[in-house]
């Protein structure tokens, strides 16, 4: 299950302070451990929208625990997997029965040293002649921070071979209008 967030109206003090309650006492600390508003809109944000996918599979209680890397997971429901992710155009989650991996970006400005540090040559080949070398990046981009939240390993140093294909397969969207792409990896 999939739940993509991307009216930006929305952000805004108001609907942050409504929020607030209606999170557990860890959430509100995090969430207003940003500085800024959309960080503690799209904390709150998120983790009520997981809660929302997880009312159907009767889960409650998001008592949550991170592996060794960072990656999250529900104490009470190791058998639920699931993952967030936001930028300043969208919030992402999904919620599976293995694990799963999002990732959200908004359209920026690639930049040719990001390019190489980040993807192999058929990649920098298909973004340089690509209509949207922007667009082509984030998408890809996307697919490799799905596939490595996915993993639960967190960032490697070489991102180069990410995309390997080895157990797990990929979705990608790209939002034109609402100028980002989002990319989830599901285990095979």
């Amino acid at each position: 299950m999939i739940a993509i967030f991307d009216d930006m109206s929305q952000v805004t003090e108001a609907e942050v302070q409504r929020m607030l309650p209606l999170v557990n006492a860890a959430r509100r600390e995090e969430a207003l451990r940003y500085k800024h508003l959309f960080g503690q809109f799209a904390c709150l944000k998120s983790w009520l929208m997981l809660q929302e996918l997880l009312k159907p599979l009767g889960i409650s209680n998001l008592k949550m625990d991170k592996n060794e890397h960072g990656k999250p997971f529900l104490v009470l429901h190791p058998e639920v997997h699931f993952n967030l992710s936001h930028c300043k155009n969208g919030i992402a989650v999904v919620v599976a029965s293995s694990p799963v991996g999002i990732d959200i970006e908004s359209f920026h400005r690639d930049n040719e040293a990001l390019v190489r540090r980040t993807m192999n040559d058929e990649e920098q080949k298909t973004i340089r002649q690509s209509e949207n070398p922007a667009e082509t990046f984030i998408a890809y981009w996307t697919q490799k921070e799905a596939v490595l939240k996915l993993r639960g390993t967190g960032i490697v140093n070489d991102l180069h071979s990410v995309l390997d294909g080895q157990g797990y397969r990929l979705e990608s969207h790209i939002d034109k209008e609402k100028q980002y792409a989002w990319s989830v990896a599901y285990t095979n």
